[in-house]
C-alpha cells in the first residue's frame, strides 16, 4: 500500500477579512478531505493570529467570538520573517494589502515556498514582473486569488461557453456592485494603493471577460477609480461590457450577476437568488444546478492539489499582467474620454 504524501502545510500572511475567508476554505477543503494542514497565521494582531474572528476588522464585541482555528494546533507568528522561516509550511496566502505582495511573493517564493496571492495581486505592472520572475527562478507555485473562476455559477458558464453547444456568445454582460468595504477604510480610500474598486472589485469581471474570450483589442469606459463601465472590442468576438464599482451609500448590499446571450439560449447569474443559474433555451426557462460551496472553498481545493503535485486549472502571473494591463487601458480610456487600443 503506496502511504499518503506528507500534507502539503498552509501558512496565512495578514488575517483580517480576506485571511480568515482563506482559513475557513482551506479548513473546509482539509475538512472534506483535501491533503493539507493548516501550520500557521500570522499578523500583528495578537487575537487574530489565535484564530479569533473579526467582524469587519475589528473583535465582534457582546458575547463570545467565533474561533475559526485552535491557536494550540496552529502557531501564531507577528512578523512574516518567522512565518517563511517556518520549514513546514510548503503553501503560503498572501492576505495583506496590495502594496506588500509583490515583496512578500518574492520573499515567499525565495524561501522555497509555493504562494496563492490575494487579488489584485499588484497595481503596478513591474512589480507582477518580479514576481514572474522570482516564480520561475523557483520553480515554484504562484497564484493569483481569482476566485471566479471557481464560482459556482461561473465555471459552468466557462462550460458553456467552451462547450459550444448553445452556439457561439452574442453578447456578454457582467455587473459587480457594492459599497467600500467597511475594514482598511485608510487603504481603500487611498486610490494609490489599493487602485480603488476599479482593482477591487471591478478586477474579477475584467479577469472574467479575457478567461472566456481572450485578450480585447480595446477598450472604452466611462467612469473614475470607484466606479467604471466598459466596453471589450473583439477583432472576431461578441460585444462584452463590464460595470463595476462602490456606491456612494454604505447600505447598498454587494451584488454580482452576469447575462450571456448565446446563439441559441441566454444564461444569467443572479448572487443570492434562491436558483442563481437560470437558463432560457428551447422556448423555456430553467434553474440548472450549481456546485455547492464558494469559490473560495473550491480555489483552496484546488491550490492544495496542484501543491501537492497534482494538476489543477489556475490562473497563472501572467493572467494577472494581462488583467492588469486592461484595467490600466480601463482608466486611461475614462480619463480622457476615448476608445484605448491595447498592446499586448
Amino acid at each position: 500500500m503506496t502511504p499518503p504524501h506528507k500534507p502539503v502545510g498552509i501558512g496565512i500572511i495578514g488575517m483580517g477579512f480576506m485571511g480568515q475567508t482563506h482559513a475557513r476554505a482551506f479548513l473546509d477543503a482539509i475538512g472534506s478531505g483535501s491533503n493539507a494542514r493548516l501550520i500557521a497565521a500570522c499578523d500583528r494582531d495578537q487575537a487574530r493570529r489565535s484564530g479569533l474572528a473579526s467582524d469587519i476588522g475589528n473583535i465582534k464585541q457582546g458575547g463570545t467570538p467565533e474561533r475559526i482555528f485552535d491557536p494550540g494546533e496552529v502557531a501564531g507568528y507577528d512578523d512574516a520573517e518567522r512565518l517563511l522561516a517556518d520549514d513546514r509550511i510548503d503553501l503560503v496566502s498572501i492576505c495583506t494589502p496590495t502594496d506588500s505582495h509583490a515583496d512578500l511573493a518574492v520573499r515567499a517564493l525565495g524561501s522555497g515556498k509555493h504562494v496563492l496571492i490575494e487579488k489584485p495581486v499588484a497595481i503596478r505592472t513591474d512589480e507582477i514582473g518580479r514576481m514572474i520572475d522570482a516564480a520561475q527562478r523557483s520553480d515554484r507555485l504562484c497564484v493569483p486569488a481569482m476566485c471566479m473562476r471557481h464560482w459556482p455559477g461561473w465555471s459552468e458558464l466557462k462550460q458553456a461557453v467552451d462547450s459550444n453547444r448553445h452556439g457561439r456568445v452574442r453578447h456578454a454582460r457582467f455587473e459587480r456592485l457594492g459599497s467600500m468595504p467597511a475594514w482598511g477604510t485608510d487603504f481603500y480610500n487611498d486610490p494609490q494603493r489599493s487602485g480603488g474598486a476599479i482593482f477591487d472589485l471591478h478586477v474579477h469581471d475584467a479577469d472574467i471577460a479575457m478567461w472566456l474570450f481572450g485578450r480585447p483589442a480595446s477598450v472604452s469606459s466611462a467612469g473614475d477609480h470607484r466606479h467604471v463601465s466598459s466596453q471589450y472590442r473583439y477583432e472576431r468576438g461578441p460585444a462584452v461590457g463590464a460595470t463595476g464599482g462602490w456606491l456612494s451609500d454604505p447600505s447598498f448590499p454587494f451584488s454580482m450577476r452576469y447575462l450571456i446571450e448565446f446563439e441559441h439560449a441566454v444564461m444569467t447569474f443572479e448572487a443570492g437568488a434562491d436558483n442563481p443559474l437560470t437558463l432560457h433555451a428551447d422556448g423555456r426557462e430553467t434553474h440548472p444546478s450549481v456546485r455547492p460551496g464558494t469559490g473560495y472553498d473550491h480555489q483552496a481545493r484546488a491550490v492544495i492539489a496542484a501543491a501537492d503535485g497534482g494538476h489543477a486549472d489556475l490562473p497563472s502571473l501572467r493572467d494577472a499582467l494581462d488583467v492588469t494591463r486592461l484595467i490600466h487601458a480601463e482608466r486611461q480610456s475614462a480619463a480622457e474620454r476615448r476608445a484605448i487600443t491595447i498592446d499586448w
